[in-house]
């Protein structure tokens, strides 16, 4: 793993909490290599910037709507390999799952009134640039009670399991959170992997993909 600092870039409207946020980032030892209140020409602006981790608020102007999230699947799909954080007050459920579903790169999605520690966000910020997935379990229950439930095969210990998966959590994490073995963890990972059909797979993102079945299924 490369010892140079990390590279971050910004995009937030407001511009206290974008002066807090950057203090942040130098207090964890990276390096805002931009810092901007929209996403206009955001592609360009952070392959210029040559960041590590894009940071974006969902709502941006010119409308407040949605301007970030949609920038920041353009940005995955123009960059493969950037880890993007999506931190915001609101899940946007339709773009999330877009987001969610494409792309090389680390990916995140936490709510900001949920952030409680410097520790906590800078570990999401380096989970997301090890290429890893980081998501609020409110914005993982979002995005599952706004689809029809394909995962009613499923046991309540084994809905457990997954929501704790799409956290990005290790098997002894889910298994200290559940008060149960790791083995047990690892039943019910192949279980839930059996039911909704997910075949073999070698990549790292193994671990969320029955959380991404779950957030495409029709």
């Amino acid at each position: 793993m490369s010892t140079d600092p990390l590279r971050i870039v910004l995009v937030e409207d407001s511009v206290l909490l974008r002066e807090g946020l950057v203090r942040l980032f130098d207090e964890a030892g990276y390096v805002t290599a931009g810092a901007w209140g929209d996403a206009d020409e955001v592609v360009e602006r952070v392959r210029k910037a040559g960041a590590d981790v894009a940071v974006l608020d969902v709502r941006l102007p010119p409308d407040f709507r949605d301007e970030g999230i949609r920038a920041a699947i353009a940005l995955r799909a123009a960059l493969p390999g950037l880890g993007i954080l999506v931190l915001s007050q609101y899940v946007e459920g339709v773009y999330a799952r877009e987001l969610l579903a494409g792309g090389e790169g680390g990916i995140g999605y936490l709510l900001k009134d949920r952030v409680t520690s410097l520790e906590e966000f800078t570990d999401a910020v380096e989970r997301v640039r090890d290429g890893g997935t980081v998501l609020d379990p409110l914005v993982v229950r979002g995005l599952l009670a706004a689809r029809p439930d394909p995962l009613s095969r499923l046991t309540p210990r084994e809905r457990d399991v997954l929501e704790l998966m799409a956290e990005g959590r290790s098997n002894s994490a889910v298994a200290q959170r559940l008060f149960i073995g790791v083995g047990a963890v690892e039943k019910h990972i192949s279980a839930i992997f059996a039911k909704l059909g997910l075949e073999e797979s070698a990549t790292e993102h193994r671990r969320v993909l029955a959380v991404l079945a779950f957030l495409q299924h029709a």
